[in-house]
């Protein structure tokens, strides 16, 4: 039997946010999504989330914003691993969390157990919910300021990429994806 997977990609919900930088782990959980034939991206409220499955995977997008991605996880992994929350030292080694990281460069990513960025609401909404940083944290860089910290960071990954940027950032998310979960 395959285990099975349950990945995250944190964004926020709508057109206006579709192509901006804070959605990094919407875009690349849809590169994961398409690399495995999954199904259509179906709203289940249930989850708070879009969710697509495929053999190996449960791939979900949570529409409650960014700043309450916690809301969402928390739903699936009380769904899919309840009984995990009776433990003081909680651990999700197949809960994988993407997401856009302003501490690394456009085109580079990181995946690290049980750590992330200094500061990402987004996680830490997931701290909050799930009582524990110990999951899989696949960090996408999208800083492309070049030192310039001219915009704050908050208008920052909300704007969009550059035509240059974005090539670059799409070969860094379909990287990440085909190196992390590499077929056995």
């Amino acid at each position: 039997m395959t285990l099975m997977y349950y990945v995250f990609g944190l964004g926020n919900p709508g057109k206006e946010y579709q192509n901006s930088r804070h959605n990094a782990g919407f875009m690349c959980v849809d590169i994961l999504a398409k690399m495995e034939k999954a199904a259509t991206w179906r709203l289940d409220s249930k989850f708070s989330a879009e969710v697509a499955d495929s053999s190996r995977f449960r791939m979900y997008k949570p529409t409650t914003f960014m700043n309450d991605s916690g809301a969402s996880v928390r739903k699936a992994m009380d769904y899919f691993c309840k009984d995990r929350f009776k433990d003081d030292d909680i651990e999700f080694s197949e809960l994988f969390v993407m997401f856009d990281d302003l501490d690394l460069e456009v085109g580079s990513w990181k995946l690290h157990f049980g750590r992330g960025p200094k500061v990402h609401n987004g996680l830490t909404s997931i701290y909050q919910h799930l009582h524990t940083e110990k999951f899989w944290h696949v960090r996408l860089g999208v800083d492309g300021r070049a030192g310039d910290r001219s915009m704050s960071a908050s208008d920052y990954v909300l704007s969009g990429f550059p035509p240059t940027e974005k090539a670059l950032f799409d070969t860094e998310i379909t990287q990440a994806a085909s190196k992390i979960f590499q077929q056995p």
